[in-house]
């Protein structure tokens, strides 16, 4: 019981209106959305921005960048959440040392 007074109570708060079945329908055909059109729409923008934050740093060393080929800095800068990182080799190496390694690493 308390659960559905909460619900109507945070439905009235954020849509200004109650328990009243014919005033809430038609507030939903003027904003023109639906429930599961609000889900279809978080579930579209989640898969566009499927990124999880690995849990740990690259564990190489400055050496290891130097000498990395651009399809393994691709995929490691990719695994970090730098999706577009248009640039030269040297580029991707010189970001990659200075985004993954410590400043006593250097």
């Amino acid at each position: 019981m308390a659960l559905s007074q909460l619900f109507q109570f945070a439905c009235t708060i954020v849509l200004g209106h109650g328990n009243n079945n014919n005033s809430s329908q038609e507030k939903v055909r003027k904003l023109g959305t639906t429930s599961l059109d609000i889900h279809d729409k978080i579930a579209q923008k989640k898969k566009m921005n499927d990124f999880q934050m690995p849990l740990h740093y690259p564990r190489y060393k400055k050496g290891d960048y130097e000498k990395m080929e651009e399809w393994k800095l691709d995929t490691l800068l990719k695994q970090y959440g730098f999706f577009h990182f248009d640039g030269t080799l040297e580029e991707k190496r010189k970001f990659a040392i200075g985004a993954f390694l410590w400043p006593d690493q250097l």
